[in-house]
């Protein structure tokens, strides 16, 4: 099981920038898919962004296309999301998760990973 752990959360005003940090463990974690999840209080967790194995494609909910670039340095097993003109809509727990490759199912859900972060929280302030 690959561990991860996060980093970079903060509280930021709206316009601002984070960059957040998902470094794992494992010699094999670049070619494992990689997910950024957030959940707000009340409410269940939602994608936001995924890469595939080593690098080759990106993925972006409605939301945060644009503003959000997600990218992995796998010389450092640590996959980041930098967050760019943010807004208080972004104030939520971010997660990231990761799943071997060739895995079947969808990657922008839940349940397709099985190795998770602990959250780093992110608030925007307006």
């Amino acid at each position: 099981q690959v561990q991860l752990v996060e980093s970079g959360g903060g509280l930021v005003q709206a316009g601002g920038s984070l960059r957040l940090s998902c470094a794992a463990s494992g010699r094999t974690f670049s070619t494992f898919t990689v997910g950024w999840f957030r959940q707000a209080p009340g409410t269940e967790r939602v994608f936001v962004s995924a890469i595939s194995w080593i690098g080759g494609n990106t993925y972006y909910a409605d939301s945060v296309r644009g503003r959000f670039t997600i990218s992995r340095d796998n010389a450092k097993n640590t996959v980041y999301l930098q967050m760019n003109s943010l807004e208080p809509e972004d104030t939520s727990l971010y997660y990231c998760a990761a799943q071997p490759p060739y895995s079947r199912g969808d990657r922008r859900a839940p349940s397709f990973y099985d190795a998770w972060g602990q959250g780093t929280q992110v608030t925007v302030s307006s």
